[in-house]
């Protein structure tokens, strides 16, 4: 069984950064790629980031790209998504998620493996 747990997230002013922990027990995720994905309220989950196996491609939302970067540390079990240059429509809960293959992937439907979410406010 794979659990994902998500931190680090909080409330942050606009133009304001956050990073964003998922780490992973049960077993190693070192083979899988992962993903970001959010919900804001009334809306549906969208993908945010994700990462291969090896940490060596990435792909982001449009709406993101320049401002957020994913990455992972294979030997701790982690991938991070460090959020710069926050905006109020940044706000939402924030997903992990894992696939069960070693590339990247947009869509919900490719990731098997969930977190619990933590959720980001950007305000002032």
């Amino acid at each position: 069984q794979v659990h994902l747990v998500e931190s680090g997230g909080g409330l942050v002013q606009p133009g304001g950064s956050l990073r964003l922990s998922c780490t992973t027990s049960g077993r190693t995720l070192s083979s899988n790629a992962m993903g970001w994905f959010r919900q804001a309220p009334g809306k549906e989950r969208e993908f945010v980031a994700t990462i291969n196996y090896n940490g060596r491609m990435t792909y982001y939302a449009d709406s993101v790209k320049g401002r957020f970067t994913i990455s992972r540390d294979n030997a701790k079990n982690t991938v991070y998504l460090q959020m710069n240059s926050l905006k109020p429509e940044d706000t939402a809960v924030y997903y992990c998620a894992a696939r069960l293959g070693a590339t990247t992937a947009l869509e919900i439907r490719d990731y098997t493996y969930w977190g619990q979410g933590t959720q980001v406010t950007v305000s002032s």
